[in-house]
């Protein structure tokens, strides 16, 4: 699948290259028709890579393309500080059935999205050690708890958006289900919160105040 337009991964600002930068400017610059045009256009190509691999779309589900088209144009939402407006996460899954197989891809997308969310307030949190904001022992107890917070962070997740399920059916009769989940950045910043603030109060560490503070949570 071609990823020119998978422009959407969690990436903290200040790992943003400046041409990074500006193609998220000048996408956020172009019109809804524009982006939708672009979109579809991808949209169409990689379905058919997709349909060649025999994946197809449940019953009264939107066709493959339509799926796609969501997807990358999703992607290309930032908001006024050139963040993301959502974080994307793919996962696939193999099951005797079709509702098995869906339900296991979900939870996985779900895992995908935790580590995601975990990787991004790590980074921001070394960030704030790089601009002194934050004691070097302090942001090691802080990343500590992240990285220990995963689940956490997963059962913090609320709704997801669904934008993409496909499936197709293996030499043994068995189904492999892809499934394609979007999730507020506005949430995810939530769900972080949440975890990590749960976690530090659980070791008696005031920290979370500070980081209420600097993170901007």
């Amino acid at each position: 699948m071609s990823l020119c337009l998978l422009a959407g991964t969690s990436m903290s600002y200040a790992q943003l290259s400046k041409e990074q930068l500006q193609e998220r400017k000048e996408i956020k610059k172009l019109s809804k028709a524009e982006l939708n045009e672009k979109a579809t256009k991808t949209a169409r190509k990689d379905a058919k890579q997709l349909q060649k691999e025999g994946w197809q779309t449940a019953p009264g589900a939107l066709p493959i393309e339509k799926q796609l088209d969501k997807s990358y144009l999703m992607q290309m939402e930032y908001d006024e500080d050139m963040f993301p407006k959502y974080i994307m996460a793919e996962a696939m899954s193999i099951g005797e059935n079709y509702d098995a197989a869906k339900m296991q891809a979900i939870e996985l997308a779900k895992q995908n999205l935790a580590g995601q969310i975990q990787t991004e307030v790590t980074a921001l949190i070394e960030n704030t050690v790089a601009n002194k904001q934050l004691e070097a022992e302090e942001a090691a107890s802080v990343v500590q708890t992240i990285s220990a917070a995963k689940n956490l962070i997963s059962q913090s997740i609320g709704r997801t958006i669904p934008v993409m399920e496909v499936y197709r059916t293996k030499p043994n009769k068995n189904k492999e289900v892809l499934v394609r989940l979007a999730y507020s950045q506005e949430m995810a910043k939530a769900a972080a919160k949440k975890a990590v603030r749960q976690e530090l109060e659980q070791k008696g560490e005031e920290l979370h105040n500070k980081l209420d503070k600097l993170l901007g949570w």
